[in-house]
């Protein structure tokens, strides 16, 4: 059987820049609630409910499901209490009272009032006014209730049809409909019937299809219209109706490959007789060599035709994939069967996000009203300069790197570089102003966090102790120490939030970590935890779970390398990526056999300054090839260079030893993943090596290519204003160790 739900997984991850937001009408119906749990990765779900009333549901019938799933899904979702949102019931009711269909049904205002009051109508409303993108029910509504007001207040078109898809199971016998896809149309949702509006019914359906079933499942979408008689026959209207349509589909089809080359694909080429569509053996008889032959649409001329064979398959066939889609209100509807089933409204819901996606006009919901995008400035200076990027919700929508001029930085030469706050500071307001925005415009400032003492993980509301102890350089001399001088400089005089998220000195470990051989020597544990906990995070939230639910071990692989362990939402031990511990790396020599390394130390050949170097900025691939560029590397290695190639598996193979080595920070528990991520993720050739050498572990590999540090800057903030994470204080004791 084709796996449609995961091709449209796939297809909306790898399109996906934001997530519609998808009112869902009938959320204290269990089937409803069960398919949301698995959903809130492609949506943002909003419940027209009361949250005790959902969590009841939830807590009675989901009992089979993953109990931190189901926490998950519903801290995704927004809980809507009509009688709570007198605003939107006015805002709605007004327009009610200017719209055609809804004025006839609703003549004042108190009953539009009453009428909008209704969860079925209250949600369409809110998509028709741009409050959220796509409404779902059907499910226990009438369809006076929820699909007939739906068509009226979302139809872009004056042509309206309701796909069937049906996805057959593997014992259907063979060679009847390619893949054993089949998709029914239905025109009974048109007033009244025509050549072109069966015509354009025909194209529509077909283009649905072509739309949800790639080309590589289905070269060719053929479609055929059902006639009550058999080609050739003058018996009754309906053949003739159908034979009408047929010469109007080759100019919208031509006018529909205008609009996607996908759609050239598509044929309609004749008409099926009734019995054919639900019989082989009739299209045998009949000699139905378009059906037989690969027809996989089928577009019934009326509503009892559409219904009768959707149902009639969905009954012989309950084990097949199946689900429904509108063509004519813009993406925005789902109506959901009676007897729908939780699978069917997850494909349902999958397969019109799909199709919004695909039609590349939807940027973003017009509104926030039911998810508020939060307006986050995160700032990560760098040594010469300073990354900005202005977030809205989790969408970076501005961002720039604000390089700082040799002349700019020369009064600096010899002092701390925090003492360039102003500078940097006064930059970055510079470059707002060129955006059109000021700091009130903002809700919060996030910065870079710098080297504090050690600390647990979190976002940290800036505050005295923070800028006191990197003011006072009390961990080294840094550019990230300028984040928390510069939010907290750009916020605090307008009363706005600053916050830092995840500094490199996270820390909690236990001491089993830190001891070593020499009673003068602990272990530091300093990584990039920024990049570290949002890998983890973000494997979460694919996942469909909390950070404190998974165990996984990141492997950061940049300039410098660190490997930690994630253990329930503890980040329980890392290697000291910063003074080049761990595997060799492009710039850092790694971990090296210490009594050759004392012998260098004491050989006379090098300075203390000099050794230092070689660990950390002139070692690794620097040291061994000249350059710190794995692309270079894998040039040389493409070239026939041998030693390239070696020194390329010894750093695959030192990071996978590394990767495997934290195994026992787990304690038994088993891992969910390994996590490949930072610059070198991008290496194909890195990964496949990694991946080899760890074959023998029991778990999979997922990489997210990048250090995605912007991003985790204003997930940490928003995770605050959405009230999902509680700010931490930092002390300046807290942690002992400095």
């Amino acid at each position: 059987m084709f796996k449609i739900e995961e091709s449209f997984d796939s297809r909306i991850l790898a399109a996906q820049k934001d997530r519609p937001m998808v009112v869902f009408t009938e959320p204290t119906d269990a089937r409803i609630l069960e398919a949301v749990c698995h959903l809130t990765r492609y949506i943002k779900p909003v419940l027209l409910a009361r949250e005790e009333a959902v969590r009841d549901v939830a807590a009675r019938c989901l009992a089979h499901l993953d109990a931190s799933r189901v926490a998950y899904s519903l801290s995704e979702c927004a809980f809507v209490d009509i009688a709570e949102r007198a605003d939107l019931v006015e805002e709605f009711a007004s327009d009610c009272l200017t719209h055609p269909h809804c004025r006839s049904e609703a003549k004042t205002l108190e009953a539009a009032r009453k009428a909008l009051s209704e969860p079925g109508l209250f949600g369409i409303y809110a998509v028709h006014r741009g409050h959220a993108d796509m409404v779902v029910g059907g499910a226990s509504h009438s369809p006076k209730q929820f699909f007939r007001p739906m068509l009226a207040l979302l139809a872009n078109r004056p042509v309206l049809c309701e796909v069937g898809i049906f996805v057959l199971p593997d014992d259907f016998p063979e060679g009847y409909y390619p893949h054993n896809i089949v998709v029914f149309g239905d025109v009974g949702v048109n007033a009244v019937m025509t050549p072109e509006i069966l015509a354009e019914v025909a194209v529509g359906t077909c283009a649905a299809a072509r739309d949800l079933i790639p080309e590589s499942v289905l070269p060719e979408i053929h479609g055929a219209i059902v006639s009550y008689s058999h080609r050739g026959s003058d018996e009754g209207p309906s053949p003739d109706m159908v034979r009408g349509a047929l010469e109007l589909i080759p100019g919208l089809l031509e006018k529909r490959v205008k609009v996607g080359q996908r759609y050239a694909s598509i044929r309609i080429t004749g008409e099926v007789k009734f019995s054919a569509a639900i019989s082989r053996r009739s299209a045998e008889l009949y000699g139905m060599d378009g059906l037989a032959g690969g027809t996989n649409v089928i577009i019934g001329p009326n509503l009892e035709t559409g219904n009768l064979l959707y149902h009639l398959y969905a009954s012989r066939f309950p084990t097949a994939k199946k689900f429904p889609v509108l063509f004519g209100v813009a993406f925005q509807g789902v109506d959901l069967a009676i007897d729908c089933s939780p699978e069917d409204v997850r494909l349902a819901v999958k397969a019109t996000v799909l199709r919004l996606q695909h039609d590349g006009r939807w940027t973003r919901t017009p509104h926030d009203t039911f998810f508020r995008r939060h307006r986050v400035l995160a700032l990560n200076p760098g040594s010469t300069s300073t990354r900005i990027g202005v977030f809205e919700g989790d969408q970076e929508v501005l961002s720039r790197e604000i390089q700082h001029t040799t002349d700019e930085l020369a009064p600096f030469a010899g002092r701390r570089i925090t003492e360039q706050h102003d500078l940097r500071k006064h930059a970055i307001l510079r470059v707002l102003g060129e955006w059109g925005l000021t700091v009130s415009d903002l809700d919060a400032v996030c910065g870079r966090g710098g080297l504090l003492r050690p600390i647990p993980h979190g976002t940290y509301a800036v505050n005295q102790a923070i800028l006191d102890d990197l003011r006072a350089g009390i961990g080294g001399d840094h550019a990230s120490n300028l984040g928390a001088l510069i939010a907290h400089e750009l916020a605090a005089p307008l009363g706005k939030p600053a916050f830092i998220v995840d500094p490199v000195v996270v820390d909690e470990t236990p001491s089993r970590v830190k001891i070593t051989g020499f009673k003068e020597i602990r272990r530091r544990v300093i990584s990039h935890a920024l990049n570290q906990v949002a890998s983890a995070r973000r494997y979460a939230a694919e996942s469909e779970t909390f950070y404190e639910n998974i165990n996984v071990v990141v492997c950061h692989l940049g300039g410098g390398i660190s490997i930690g362990a994630h253990c329930q939402g503890q980040y329980i031990d890392a290697n000291n990526g910063l003074d080049g511990e761990g595997p060799f790396s492009p710039e850092r020599s790694g971990s090296l056999p210490v009594a050759q390394l004392t012998d260098l130390c004491f050989s006379g050949r090098y300075t203390h300054a000099e050794v230092k170097r070689m660990i950390k900025g002139a070692g690794g691939l620097i040291a061994l090839l000249g350059t710190s560029d794995l692309r270079e590397v894998e040039r040389r290695m493409s070239e026939g260079d041998a030693w390239a190639a070696e020194v390329f598996d010894a750093l695959s193979y030192q990071i996978a030893k590394a990767a495997s080595a934290v195994v026992p920070a787990f304690e038994g528990r088993p891992i969910d993943r390994v996590i490949l991520t930072g610059g070198m993720a991008r290496s194909k050739a890195l990964v496949d090596r990694i991946s080899h050498y760890l074959s023998g572990m029991p778990c999979g590999i997922t990489v997210y290519p990048g250090e995605n540090e912007m991003v985790a800057l204003a997930k940490g903030a928003l995770r605050v204003l959405y009230g999902k994470e509680q700010a931490r204080e930092y002390a300046a004791a807290e942690g002992g160790e400095a």
